[in-house]
């Protein structure tokens, strides 16, 4: 018998020691495994078949080389959901569950709100709306093919009725008018360091910098939401820790009212916005 065959969930732990976090060990060995967490822990010494080792010992090695995590299980958690994501499309951050649940407390004040998610990547926004408000119409936009064949998927998978398009922000929307806009566009400046940090070279750079000073996208967006906005309907979107200010004046001077800025649950200012009169 291959010696491979004789491998166990304790030694793959064993393996992973000191090379990656003890619990991505577990969580990767669990998916490949198809293991339970009390099998994982109650029954350490459960075989691990020949083929499942070898995957094993290719994705410790990803991990080990800074590839995020949910790239190796191919999903991640958003809102109590799984969205599969792959290398096409951004690992979504905890960060963006403020932005979901501002356009949902502006969805709510109508019956029947025309929304749009401008970026969409893995669908996260667009689809958590559409779920979590169903009354609501949804759309969804994004520069990449890839991306877009994901968040269709995950739409599919999760039982989401949304209108994807392809093309560049408002480009595919012509003549079309929202009660909200929402969008996680591109906002990290090119020379930003944090772009070699946590994992970030791995994911899509379309969908982190705009290859200049990160506001590009949001001026972009900006410009061009009074175009598609109702009277009294919202622009909401995410940005960077230090560009509130910018956002807030950029609003003012497209002629947005009630304009703000939130905070994250670590203060930093993470969503602006303002209302079309």
């Amino acid at each position: 018998m291959p010696l491979e065959s004789w491998k166990t969930v304790a030694d793959f732990l064993a393996l992973a020691k000191n090379r990656i976090d003890r619990l991505d060990a577990r969580l990767v060995v669990q998916e490949i495994g198809g293991l339970r967490h009390a099998q994982l822990i109650a029954e350490p010494q459960t075989p691990i078949a020949p083929e499942h080792w070898l995957t094993l010992l290719s994705l410790l090695e990803r991990r080990a080389a800074g590839e995020p995590l949910a790239y190796l299980l191919g999903h991640a958690e958003f809102r109590g959901r799984r969205f599969k994501v792959t290398p096409d499309v951004l690992i979504p951050r905890p960060e963006t569950e403020h932005l979901v649940e501002l356009a949902l407390e502006k969805a709510a004040a109508l019956s029947s709100p025309r929304c749009v998610d401008l970026g969409t990547g893995s669908g996260i926004i667009a689809i958590s709306l559409k779920l979590e408000y169903p009354l609501a119409e949804l759309q969804a936009v994004d520069l990449s093919p890839a991306a877009l064949a994901i968040a269709q998927e995950n739409a599919r998978q999760l039982g989401a009725d949304i209108a994807f398009h392809h093309g560049s922000w408002f480009e595919p929307l012509a003549g079309q008018t929202f009660d909200l806009i929402v969008a996680n566009p591109p906002y990290v400046a090119t020379d930003d360091p944090h772009l070699q940090l946590n994992g970030l070279p791995h994911e899509p750079q379309m969908a982190l910098t705009d290859g200049a000073d990160g506001l590009e996208c949001i001026r972009a967006i900006v410009s061009g939401a009074a175009q598609h906005l109702l009277s009294g309907g919202w622009l909401l979107f995410e940005h960077g820790y230090d560009q509130g200010e910018t956002a807030r004046n950029l609003l003012t001077m497209a002629g947005f009212q009630a304009v703000f800025t939130k905070n994250d649950l670590a203060g930093i200012d993470r969503i602006s916005g303002g209302q079309m009169p």
